[in-house]
């Protein structure tokens, strides 16, 4: 597997998903997301090799996703206006989405 593959990868498919969700915020959440992305790369990339080597359940890895959740600054969206109860819930959005795609691309390799 890839890393650098895996993270294009995963902001690519993470982008359509969450910018079709988020229509009327695209461009302050795609800088969002690729700021995140950037600074949780390898993490991402060291936790993704450890749940694909069965040295993490899916469960521990869902737990390491979600301690990024404030990481997740969503920084443009805040400028916009958005309340804190939607930018919560674009951030849970986001973890979920990681894991699901990361789920996705590994679970069939396993």
């Amino acid at each position: 597997m890839d890393n650098d593959t895996l993270i294009k990868d995963l902001k690519d498919k993470l982008k359509t998903i969450l910018t079709e969700s988020y229509k009327d915020f695209k461009p302050e959440l795609e800088k969002d997301l690729n700021a995140f992305l950037e600074t949780s790369k390898d993490k991402l990339e060291r936790w993704v090799l450890l749940f694909s080597s069965d040295a993490l359940t899916k469960e521990e890895f869902e737990w390491l996703l979600k301690s990024q959740l404030d990481l997740v600054a969503l920084q443009a969206l805040q400028t916009t206006g958005i309340s804190k109860i939607k930018l919560n819930a674009v951030k849970n959005n986001i973890i979920k989405t990681i894991l699901k795609i990361i789920l996705e691309i590994i679970v069939p390799v396993v």
